[in-house]
């Protein structure tokens, strides 16, 4: 299975990070971090590829690459409202782009609150188009006890939306 993640902004970019490190590793995955994200610079046995967000020649960039999922934690306001208008213009929006055309799940974890009016219109317009809106909203009901816990409790939620097998977190009984 292809995965591309994009880590986009300046905060929430450990929870990127975290996706990845919790990924199985024999998934192929493929990393573009935006300007103003922090510098993904150490993953551990993972099938990783780092492409840089101004390469809009990159392999992921074309649909025939045939990725499977495409997720962007965190999303910033900036790229989500590029996507919910088709605005490519760079490999981050270009991939979006691309897993909107080849009807390929696409998941998108806004980082920013309370939401704007636009922003809200934003992630409207793209849920109807099936891609799947998840902030990291915390779930009291996972009786987190600390911040790793709930952070291991939102990348188990996120999985689960996109089919990723996973025991992150306790389940409801």
């Amino acid at each position: 299975m292809k995965l591309v993640v994009a880590i986009t902004g300046a905060s929430g970019v450990e929870l990127g990070k975290k996706f990845v490190q919790h990924l199985p590793a024999e998934m192929e995955v493929h990393i573009i971090t935006s300007k103003n994200a922090l510098t993904v610079n150490h993953f551990e046995n993972k099938n990783i590829t780092l492409h840089n967000n101004s390469n809009i020649a990159a392999s992921i960039a074309s649909g025939s690459f045939q990725v499977d999922i495409t997720v962007i934690i965190p999303c910033s306001m900036n790229t989500l409202a590029k996507i919910a208008c088709g605005i490519a213009d760079n490999l981050v929006t270009r991939v979006a782009s691309v897993a909107l055309k080849e009807q390929k799940k696409l998941l998108l974890a806004p980082r920013e609150m309370p939401f704007s009016a636009i922003a809200l219109e934003n992630m409207e317009k793209l849920a109807k188009l099936n891609v799947i809106i998840a902030p990291p909203v915390m779930g009291y009901y996972s009786e987190s006890s600390s911040i790793e816990e709930m952070e291991r409790f939102l990348i188990g939620k996120w999985y689960d939306v996109l089919g990723i097998e996973n025991n992150l977190y306790e389940r409801w009984k």
